[in-house]
């Protein structure tokens, strides 16, 4: 190991880049597309032909966007924590 360059520490400050940095953001996609899913039993057909969807996405796209914004909003509460906790 150099004495210039600590790898460890370089290969830690990588990988929680990466995560917080890319991740969180994707996580994040991930949910509203999620939340963006319809049932596929959620159309009925009118009158003139057309259908008509009900608004709001389905129940397991929902549970899904709300765990995916749960880890995000607690990865934002823990790096509030530790800013806070470590200054």
């Amino acid at each position: 190991m150099s004495q210039w360059i600590n790898l460890t520490a370089l290969w830690k400050i990588i990988v929680i880049g990466l995560l917080a940095g890319a991740g969180l953001p994707a996580l994040f996609a991930i949910g509203l597309r999620a939340l963006n899913t319809r049932p596929q039993a959620a159309s009925a057909p009118e009158g003139d032909g057309q259908v008509a969807a009900v608004s709001g996405g389905g129940v397991l796209g929902m549970a899904a966007a709300v765990l995916c914004f749960a880890v995000v909003l607690a990865a934002i509460g823990w790096g509030i924590y530790s800013i806070v906790h470590n200054s």
